[in-house]
């Protein structure tokens, strides 16, 4: 498995040049060329039907696969030579020029990536002047991935300030970092020092990183199998139901969920599974007027108590 997405990056770039020069190539005999699972294929090949030589959608590389062969359709029209429009060059040199200057980008992907921007500002021409007046900055955590990339490359333990949505609190803890992966947000899994257990932290959570001059060693442990989701609960584990107004869709964006359904209010019904149903109490409480839990009964039952009882608490204070 990759270890980072600028690895994964490089890997369906050189996909693309493979199947090209082998027509109906086995999935499994792709899979082992690349050293990755078939199901990690399968995905990369998901994503490959949306790219080609437009961003406004033509041209797309028509790959599907029966599960056993992969079928590239139309490699030929693909591999005419490109041709942007203006405001397509100048939206592709201003993310070039972002991208480079990533912090944790290697140092030979970072020389490419210029020499390659050089090239095409000077075939983009006047766009090119355009571009260099836009400039595109990211947010922390593009730093917090360069810090957990540099670890994972050169085996080193970090430091973290994490949030806790369930507990609503920030923790100190060193973990020893495994892999990075993006499932609609970007992961880093870890062995955690603190807790003594394999854990997932989502980088837009972490406050504060450091890294630590002592070596990485976490155990020797399969990882997870992330192909279902990152979220996987047990069949056993019992459904709760959140209703919450707009200002509570904050709760779908933080809590692993299996279904947000709108509602006409712009509220959501939001349904979730927990081996721990109490541990959602203090969520009820965090969102005041703003979400109720439905179901189970007793657990609704249990939080209103808890709302009273807050409140009593507080009433009684001078």
């Amino acid at each position: 498995m990759a270890a980072n997405a600028i690895d994964q990056t490089r890997r369906m770039l050189s996909l693309v040049t493979y199947l090209r020069e082998r027509p109906g190539a086995r999935v499994g005999d792709v899979a082992r060329a690349f050293g990755i699972t078939e199901d990690e294929l399968i995905s990369d090949l998901d994503v490959l039907p949306m790219c080609g030589t437009s961003f406004r959608g033509g041209d797309l590389l028509d790959i599907d696969t029966d599960g056993e062969r992969i079928w590239w359709h139309n490699p030929d029209d693909v591999a005419e030579p490109l041709r942007l429009a203006a405001d397509e060059a100048t939206a592709l040199l201003v993310a070039a020029r972002a991208v480079a200057t990533l912090p944790g980008l290697r140092a030979s992907d970072r020389d490419a990536l210029l020499r390659a921007t050089a090239k095409l500002e000077a075939a983009a021409g006047e766009a090119a002047g355009a571009s260099s007046r836009l400039s595109v900055t990211f947010e922390s955590e593009g730093g917090v991935f360069a810090e957990v990339d540099r670890a994972i490359s050169e085996g080193r333990r970090l430091w973290l300030r994490y949030y806790s949505p369930a507990r609503d609190e920030l923790t100190e803890r060193e973990v020893d970092p495994i892999r990075l992966f993006a499932v609609g947000h970007t992961y880093m899994e870890a062995w955690c020092r603190l807790s003594e257990a394999r854990r997932t932290f989502r980088l837009d959570r972490v406050a504060e990183i450091r890294l630590l001059d002592e070596r990485s060693e976490p155990p020797a442990i399969e990882p997870r199998d992330l192909s279902e989701g990152l979220v996987q609960p047990a069949a056993e584990d019992p459904e709760v139901v959140v209703v919450v107004a707009p200002g509570g869709r904050w709760v779908a964006e933080y809590y692993p969920h299996d279904s947000a359904e709108e509602l006409p209010d712009g509220g959501l019904r939001i349904a979730l599974r927990t081996p721990d149903p109490a541990s959602l109490r203090r969520l009820a409480l965090r969102l005041g007027r703003d979400g109720r839990i439905v179901s189970p009964q007793d657990l609704a039952d249990s939080a209103q108590q808890a709302a009273r009882e807050a409140l009593a608490a507080y009433d009684g204070q001078e």
